[in-house]
């Protein structure tokens, strides 16, 4: 974005349309970057004086000013004098008290005598006396990213973030919905999707309708104009709080729009750290249930919601959604709240800040409600699916047969649950007349009395092992132990086959 006093808008006909930097301008963006290279080693002071001379030159001196503060983000300006001005100042201060500095004259003895206490010439001493001074700082470094060309596209949409960042609300339409709406999520911006006749809508909350947080959320909405310009085809309309007066903004792939330096915005993995931190430690648990982010639209109504997370469960065809209402003005609660209530025949599950105390009102649409404080605790979502799961595994319960006998003479319950769609938990409830039940492995007896005459103390554990595996065993343990052996170990010598006392 530009600083807001450079920002440059025709208001004709009520409306609010930023004045874009044409082809007719690439020669003026070449000779501010041909300005500052050629200052490289000179002082601010004179460069500016340099850029003044163009303002003077051009019909709007607002534009060489917008160049001027972009190339400035890329340029590095640093002190440069023979002693720090800050060991400086003190020294000739005190000198100058004792001379009595009234005088050109006096100044110089002033000087000379600060000279002798720093060991510097008086000349060398006024040099760095305020060196430090903005105006007299030096241009050091110079990275200019762009070309003339790409300067008026970094400029345009410099100048479109700035003139957004009034925007009280923002109506898009892209050609990319998905990457459109992913940005607006990642950005953690507030926002709703309308389902038209055209298509759907995403609306964006703007900056200037907020009351807290403005400068933070404006950055992150000054970024999703990266994204919307990305698309092929595109266009948005902006209400626009111009000093008390609303005006409309509208801009679409017709305009010169692009961002030449654009960093993408899902690279940002999560909408926010509370996010990213609950999907980290969720997944590291491990359950029957698989988290996916961003899964897809809900309709509510003539608008369409998009939750944070899904979880499926992987033994049947179930879902439950999962939202984390955090960064949210009263007003958009409002509308979360009323799109839960629209919500039919769907698994919901809502994180609230406690801050927002909407835990009842949640509740009261057929949803369930977790209140947390800076972070979700997985504990609590993990109680409530494995409340669904206990229904599920009920219901599994209810389609399997009171017995099994399965064709192999040794499986696993994981493989036999996969065979009935079901989770093994479901399996708990079943008997097996032909196999004993060994560890989460199921064996036929005759299995067991072969296996029996195999064995014999003091063979090694690796050898039991390959054994076992003869008859694709892997309940090492639960085996020997129905067999009425044990593994007793020898130092750091390995494992030994012993008979249970």
């Amino acid at each position: 974005m530009l600083r807001k006093d450079l920002l440059r808008v025709s208001r004709a006909g009520g409306g609010y349309q930023p004045q874009f930097a044409g082809r007719e301008h690439r020669p003026l963006a070449a000779r501010v970057i041909g300005t500052f290279q050629g200052h490289l080693g000179e002082t601010r002071g004179d460069l500016e004086t340099a850029l003044a001379d163009l303002e003077g030159e051009t019909a709007d001196f607002k534009l060489v000013r917008g160049f001027a503060a972009l190339l400035e983000r890329e340029a590095s300006f640093e002190t440069d004098a023979p002693v720090d001005p800050e060991r400086a100042r003190p020294v000739v201060f005190e000198a100058a008290e004792t001379v009595g500095v009234v005088t050109e004259s006096e100044r110089l003895a002033a000087l000379e005598s600060a000279g002798n206490t720093l060991e510097l010439t008086p000349e060398t001493v006024e040099m760095s006396l305020f060196a430090d001074l903005e105006d007299r700082q030096v241009l050091w470094d110079l990275d200019v990213p762009w070309t003339p060309d790409e300067l008026l596209a970094q400029y345009n949409l410099s100048l479109a973030q700035t003139a957004l960042f009034d925007a009280t609300s923002v109506r898009i339409r892209s050609s990319d919905p998905k990457a459109l709406v992913s940005a607006v999520k990642r950005l953690r911006l507030l926002y709703e999707i309308e389902r038209t006749d055209a298509g759907r809508v995403v609306v964006v909350t703007g900056p200037n309708a907020l009351f807290q947080a403005t400068r933070r959320y404006g950055t992150r909405f000054a970024r999703l104009l990266r994204t919307v310009v990305g698309a092929s085809e595109w266009s948005l309309e902006a209400a626009i709080d111009d000093r008390g007066t609303e005006r409309v903004l509208q801009l679409s792939q017709a305009d010169p729009l692009r961002a030449p330096d654009a960093e993408p915005v899902t690279d940002v993995t999560y909408d926010s750290d509370v996010e990213a931190d609950f999907a980290t430690r969720f997944e590291a648990l491990d359950l029957e249930w698989d988290l996916h982010r961003e899964p897809e639209p809900l309709a509510t109504g003539t608008r369409v919601m998009i939750p944070d997370f899904a979880f499926d469960y992987q033994h049947a065809d179930f879902r439950v959604y999962f939202e984390i209402m955090g960064f949210w003005t009263p007003e958009y609660v409002e509308k979360k709240l009323g799109q839960l209530e629209d919500l039919e025949d769907v698994e919901m599950v809502v994180a609230v800040d406690e801050s927002l105390a909407a835990e009842a009102e949640i509740e009261a649409r057929d949803h369930r409600a977790i209140p947390y404080r800076n972070r979700v605790r997985v504990k609590d979502v993990v109680d409530v699916l494995r409340s669904y799961e206990r229904d599920l595994i009920d219901e599994s319960v209810a389609i399997l047969p009171d017995s099994l006998i399965p064709e192999a003479d040794v499986c696993t319950l994981e493989s036999l649950a996969d065979e009935h769609e079901v989770s093994e938990a479901a399996l708990d409830s079943v008997t097996f007349p032909e196999h004993e039940r060994l560890g989460r492995t199921l064996v036929r007896p005759a299995v067991l009395e072969s296996l029996e005459a195999d064995l014999e103390e003091g063979l090694t554990l690796e050898t039991v092992e390959s054994r076992f595996e003869a008859y694709e065993l892997e309940e090492t343990s639960a085996v020997l132990s129905k067999l009425g052996y044990r593994i007793e170990w020898e130092g750091l010598g390995g494992g030994v086959l012993r008979r249970s006392s």
